[in-house]
């Protein structure tokens, strides 16, 4: 038994006793009207898989006209509808001329049972992939919207951001894969943006991914996407976060988290434009523009057998190197400003401003968490305001300071992050050099980095 609702309308009752009981034999609901002007009632106050439509309809009439009439209200009301025509052996002109309108096949008079219903079958199954289709692409287009969203905007007016806008302004018109290379927090993920919103690619979508975050055992469900049965727990198809960047922009974040056998298999994608769904040997085509950030210093990686040269070779055409925030003074207020103004909307706390102590705290202090330092901050000095003024002491400058001296006051959550920061200053951002000082791996290091937000 098929799960789908038939409509048929004929003004023969004969035929439509017939044909109900053919249909219900196969189909899980049918519904026969002799009255073809509820047609439209009927489509509006239920969800029909195909209609079955005769062409006449009045006494001594053969010219197929209100058939065809009712084929086009029809198709005006649902165009993913299948609607199979009845006709007369006679009628294949007529017919041929329903095929144009709209209808998806037609059934000639008297009929073979095991033909009509594999007719039947096939309209239904249009109708419900032409549904399935609709879906995906309201899908892909809420998806668009929601990543795209209100624009997070790149601020600074400094030298060193206006290099850095410039090299961006060049690049984002061409296909050349980017490196965007920086400290933690300095707003590569913007950077990335940047370049989408900038290109050609723009209308399609920017997808991210973390490969910090991705486990080795899942990358290539996580990027390849797999098909039903491919594991375990594979219940369904998946498309992979490289396919569903087809035509758009793929950004892979904290790429030299990757080990060198997943290095590899990314290289193979990056050179060939294509991928294998695990599960499958079918190879799929990939057309992607490819941005790649890192806070570690692959050259050094490379240097040490843990980044491959061919692959670095690849994702570094153009590199964008993202200043730290203590070599951009003239944009910290700037950046308060903005950071102020959206979290004092956000927390229904109009109208705050800082004072000039404030200020000159904010331009004093090395920020080595940078923006995102800088922006959690804000948001905790809004959060905890009680008037209309900031002042020096809504920061926790000296909290922070301790870091430097290895303070070991407060919470163990709070020593280990300012033990981590202490230790990526140290090491100027060299990933591989804090994890090794601290004695814990990468992917532990940048669990806690994601955990404590620095």
């Amino acid at each position: 038994m098929t799960e789908a609702h038939i409509l048929v309308v004929d003004d023969n009752k004969n035929v439509l006793t017939a044909l109900d009981l053919l249909l219900s034999r196969e189909f899980s609901e049918v519904k026969c009207i002799s009255k073809p002007g509820q047609i439209l009632s009927e489509l509006r106050a239920g969800s029909y898989s195909a209609v079955l439509l005769d062409m006449n309809y009045t006494a001594g009439q053969n010219t197929g006209n209100e058939g065809l009439f009712w084929l086009r209200e029809l198709m005006k009301l649902d165009s993913d509808l299948s609607v199979v025509m009845i006709t007369a052996f006679g009628d294949i002109e007529l017919a041929v001329t329903a095929l144009k309108e709209g209808a998806v096949d037609f059934v000639l008079k008297p009929w073979d049972n095991q033909k009509f219903i594999a007719t039947m079958l096939t309209a239904v199954r249009l109708t419900h992939s032409r549904r399935k289709v609709k879906s995906l692409q309201k899908d892909k287009a809420s998806l668009k919207a929601e990543l795209k969203g209100k624009p997070k905007r790149m601020i600074g007016r400094s030298v060193a951001m206006r290099r850095v806008m410039e090299m961006v302004e060049k690049v984002a018109a061409t296909p050349a894969n980017v490196l965007i290379t920086g400290e933690n927090g300095t707003g590569k993920e913007l950077i990335a943006r940047e370049l989408h919103e900038r290109s050609d690619r723009s209308a399609e979508i920017m997808v991210s991914v973390d490969l910090g975050a991705v486990p080795d055992t899942l990358f290539e469900s996580e990027l390849f996407g797999h098909v039903k049965g491919a594991f375990t727990d594979a219940h369904t198809d998946r498309i992979g976060k490289i396919e569903t960047a087809h035509r758009g922009t793929l950004f892979f974040d904290e790429i030299g988290n990757l080990s060198l056998p997943l290095q590899a298999k990314l290289l193979s994608v990056i050179q060939n434009r294509t991928i294998t769904r695990l599960g499958t040997t079918e190879i799929v085509p990939v057309d992607i523009r490819l941005v790649c950030a890192t806070n570690m210093n692959l050259e050094a990686m490379m240097a040490e057998g843990a980044f491959r040269m061919d692959l670095l070779y690849r994702i570094n055409t153009i590199r964008v190197e993202l200043p730290p925030l203590r070599e951009r003074e003239e944009d910290v207020l700037l950046l308060a400003a903005y950071f102020l103004h959206d979290f004092s909307n956000r927390y229904n706390k109009p109208g705050l401003k800082m004072d000039g102590k404030a200020e000159a705290a904010l331009k004093k202090w090395s920020w080595p968490g940078n923006v995102r330092e800088l922006q959690h901050s804000i948001e905790r000095a809004v959060i905890l305001a009680e008037g209309k003024i900031i002042n020096r002491d809504s920061f926790q400058f000296s909290a922070a300071a301790s870091a430097s001296t290895a303070s070991f006051d407060g919470s163990l959550d709070e020593v280990e992050a300012r033990l981590i920061e202490y230790a990526i200053r140290k090491n100027s951002g060299n990933m591989s050099a804090v994890a090794s000082q601290l004695e814990i791996s990468r992917q532990t290091l940048y669990n806690k980095i994601k955990k404590y937000g620095l």
